[in-house]
């Protein structure tokens, strides 16, 4: 199996933030939303957050770095929805076919979900679609990496047989992505329990449970 790489760590690992970087974040967040990205200024965030120019452009040196940290905490808080969603398996001692449901539900809930993602897919394309297709690699390494470390860890335990997880790790990152970029589907996204029945149904079997 090839070695994992950083982005993962990197995204769990990042630390907690201080009063002023959950306003400003919030803040930068909420005017994207409202705005998109291009219309937003460091000027409204700072007004939205209740610190001066000077201070927001002291905690962030640009526009850009303010993009990247709301982005850094987008996938954070996705992660750790991720991981919640799991660890009440585990915590149940949950067998594969559960917990693979389970991963794939919140998958896609998480990717259903979020506001910006849509808010920019619908009015932004031309600067969010680069980043989720032809240089979409982070991205899906992100994915791959969390699907292989999850079937590592079933392999561990007894619960999958061995195989290199990393090829269906990445189809199932892609499989996950496409339905963000492209919800028009027969696949009843909108429906958690169609869901769950789908991923029995169709996913659960690509991981070879015994």
């Amino acid at each position: 199996m090839a070695r994992l790489t950083r982005l993962l760590p990197l995204v769990r690992s990042a630390g907690p933030e201080d009063g002023n970087q959950t306003r400003v974040l919030d803040a930068a967040l909420l005017a994207f939303l409202d705005f998109g990205i291009k219309r937003t200024s460091m000027v409204e965030v700072a007004r939205r957050c209740g610190l001066s120019l000077a201070t927001l452009y002291r905690r962030f040196a640009s526009k850009s770095d303010l993009i990247e940290a709301v982005g850094l905490r987008q996938t954070r808080e996705f992660v750790e929805d991720v991981d919640a969603a799991l660890q009440r398996q585990v915590d149940r001692d949950a067998g594969a076919q559960e917990q693979i449901v389970e991963l794939f539900a919140a998958f896609i809930t998480g990717l259903r979900d979020n506001r910006l993602v849509h808010r920019l897919l619908a009015t932004e394309p031309e600067l969010v679609l680069p980043y989720l297709t032809i240089k979409g690699a982070p991205v899906l390494e992100l994915g791959r990496d969390y699907v292989a470390e999850f079937i590592s860890r079933l392999q561990r335990e007894g619960k999958l047989p061995a195989y290199d997880p990393e090829p269906l790790a990445e189809m199932i990152a892609r499989t996950a992505l496409s339905l963000a970029l492209t919800p028009q589907t027969v696949i009843p996204l909108g429906d958690e329990v169609a869901i769950r029945q789908f991923a029995r149904d169709h996913i659960v079997v690509s991981f070879r449970v015994p």
